[in-house]
């Protein structure tokens, strides 16, 4: 590691963090937005008053709280690895991702059939649905991942970490590359850097035969082959983080540009508005042409969206909250136990004669309360708490001390 004058060495990145839990909470107000989308129907269930708002909601949260996610993971993945060694993060990984993906994913699955089965039979006036999509194959290419998609591809992306740094020791062993990596990444990171990290999501997007552009990188929760888009564009996040944690210093860079990057994520944002238009859409791209300015829009956005987020978060949350930190700490668990229960309250509100403005924040309301309190009674303190957040959280107030500054967040 090398961090040389950087105010944020030293200390546990309060700022990164807090955006970590963000991401992962804005992913239940994303999933929360689906009932609400106008045009085709894409969740199980319609509500009686689509949004056009929450549509645009969904489109530009899905810009970027997956590639934020992905890009701090990286980071702190980097850090892990060279606090505990191989060993130890091996076991530290198989324990805080790998348990939660095996145990979690047979609950939330049965969970969301449950609620997809009754919500179909309420439906039908107590009958059972009189065409009953077929169960999953449970095949490699086809498996229900679920939300919990996340989890397998940050396993997979440790693997090829730790695989590809053995490749390079054993291939490089005067560190050439390595310096010249670190030499490109210093040279890249400025006002520009959101154009450079889109390449490679802009050639994955291009290549894709049916690509939609509206739903931007498509969610590999299908299958247990991660589509290119994903596996290339998270990809691209999680090795940016990675390589970023060497060179700590970076880190202010990013944080002084953070302002510029809003205004390209902004210009960027209205520009795949503008091409694929501000209702959902099942559509391809009619040309070449298009496609190439939808993937150029849609990567740039995703990228200066993240890179804005984090400068942000860097400039404004880094001094130690003990609220932030409670919240950062229960995001984790809200986001593995969160999606069944949006469903079953989606589907309670979907017939319901009220306003879009009124149903969706009483859907988040209390789904967030009910979350909150189950990870303050049953998790925090319990064993499972000790599994998610690394050591089990003691009661009482919290308190900050030196051995909290050097241990990384959950993931």
């Amino acid at each position: 590691m090398n961090f040389t004058n950087d105010r944020h060495a030293g200390e546990r990145l309060h700022g990164l963090d807090a955006l970590r839990g963000f991401a992962l909470l804005l992913g239940v107000i994303f999933h929360a937005t689906m009932s609400f989308l106008p045009g085709p129907q894409i969740w199980f269930v319609r509500d009686a008053d689509p949004s056009v708002t929450l549509g645009l909601l969904f489109f530009v949260t899905h810009l970027f709280r997956m590639t934020t996610f992905f890009l701090i993971a990286g980071f702190f993945a980097h850090m892990s690895f060279h606090r505990l060694g191989t060993n130890a993060f091996v076991r530290d990984r198989l324990k805080r991702i790998g348990l939660p993906l095996v145990v979690g994913w047979p609950l939330v699955f049965g969970s969301i059939l449950v609620v997809i089965i009754g919500s179909a039979i309420a439906a039908n006036a107590g009958a059972p649905p009189p065409h009953a999509p077929p169960p999953p194959a449970f095949t490699p290419s086809s498996f229900p991942l679920t939300h919990l998609w996340f989890l397998y591809v940050l396993l997979i992306f440790y693997a090829i970490s730790l695989l590809g740094r053995r490749v390079i020791r054993a291939l490089d062993r005067q560190g050439r590359f390595v310096a010249w990596t670190d030499r490109m990444l210093r040279s890249m990171l400025g006002p520009w850097a959101a154009v450079v990290l889109a390449i490679p999501l802009v050639v994955t997007l291009m290549l894709r035969a049916h690509w939609l552009p509206w739903f931007g990188i498509p969610t590999p929760d299908q299958s247990l082959y991660p589509n290119a888009v994903a596996l290339f564009g998270y990809g691209t996040a999680f090795v940016f983080g990675w390589l970023l944690h060497r060179q700590g210093s970076l880190l202010a860079i990013i944080e002084k540009y953070w302002r510029p990057n809003l205004c390209l994520a902004l210009l960027a944002t209205g520009s795949c508005l503008a091409l694929t238009g501000l209702r959902p859409s099942l559509a391809l791209a009619p040309d070449l042409l298009t496609k190439l300015a939808c993937a150029v829009s849609y990567a740039l956005a995703s990228w200066s969206w993240t890179l804005a987020v984090v400068g942000a978060a860097l400039r404004h949350l880094s001094a130690y909250s003990a609220m932030r930190r409670y919240v950062a700490d229960a995001s984790y668990w809200i986001y593995l136990v969160h999606l069944p229960l949006l469903m079953a309250l989606q589907s309670l509100a979907a017939g319901l004669p009220w306003a879009w403005w009124l149903k969706f924040p009483m859907i988040l309301i209390v789904a967030f309360a009910l979350m909150f309190a189950s990870y303050h009674g049953c998790v925090r303190h319990t064993f499972v708490g000790a599994v998610l957040n690394g050591r089990r959280k003691p009661r009482g107030p919290a308190v900050e001390t030196t051995k909290d500054c050097a241990v990384t967040p959950n993931l």
